[in-house]
């Protein structure tokens, strides 16, 4: 098959103007709630896109842990690739892709460190092979082997037991949004979209052109 070739026509719903509540929080959840509700793989996986100080982008999937009207909150190591790059550019961007139903969600803003306390009550709810983990994997760096990787959660075991606390190295970033963008996809790549920006601490709503 020709790559060229594939595609889809998406029909399954719409996205007008009546269906924009005041606030992006609360149609976000609406959303994701929808979300949930089709029983979808990892409904929670989104794309964060950072950039660096010489303005090169870079994208990974990610895990949102907690979502507000205060913003979006995700965890990980602060030394690893993302974690340079938005202290070198506290900016991000945040994509939801929902693909069996449709739509996508783009969220953009300034991120923040959350308060240790937050870190710290995420971090002991988590397995304990997760807070190992944490302590074992220098994110992002150059590592020998496998093996390096499997010694240092045994080291780590034995040192902290089945109740490590926290590194000081590993937290939680809260996407504090003043963007939104709601794709819903249509018939012959005629997509909603719908953007809310955040205008003296006012939310505006305009459609853009697909």
């Amino acid at each position: 098959m020709n790559i060229a070739d594939i595609r889809k026509e998406y029909t399954q719903a719409t996205l007008d103007e009546a269906d924009a509540l005041p606030n992006p929080h609360d149609l976000f959840d609406r959303w994701f709630q929808q979300a949930l509700g089709a029983q979808l793989a990892e409904p929670n996986a989104m794309t964060l896109a950072t950039v660096n100080e010489q303005g090169r982008p870079s994208a990974r999937i990610v895990l949102i842990k907690g979502v507000d009207k205060r913003g979006f909150t995700f965890f990980t190591n602060y030394e690893s690739r993302k974690g340079q790059e938005l202290a070198a550019n506290p900016h991000a961007c945040l994509l939801f892709h929902w693909t069996e139903l449709e739509r996508q969600v783009r969220i953009e803003g300034r991120v923040e460190r959350c308060a240790p306390e937050e870190s710290d009550a995420y971090y002991l709810s988590r397995p304990v092979g997760s807070k190992l983990g944490a302590w074992a994997s220098p994110q992002s760096q150059v590592i020998p082997d496998r093996q390096m990787l499997e010694a240092q959660v045994k080291k780590y075991e034995a040192e902290h037991g089945d109740s490590p606390t926290r590194p000081p190295f590993w937290g939680g970033y809260r996407l504090v949004p003043d963007y939104f963008e709601f794709w819903q996809g249509r018939a012959s790549r005629l997509h909603d979209r719908l953007v809310y920006k955040s205008v003296d601490g006012q939310w505006e709503v305009c459609r853009l052109a697909p």
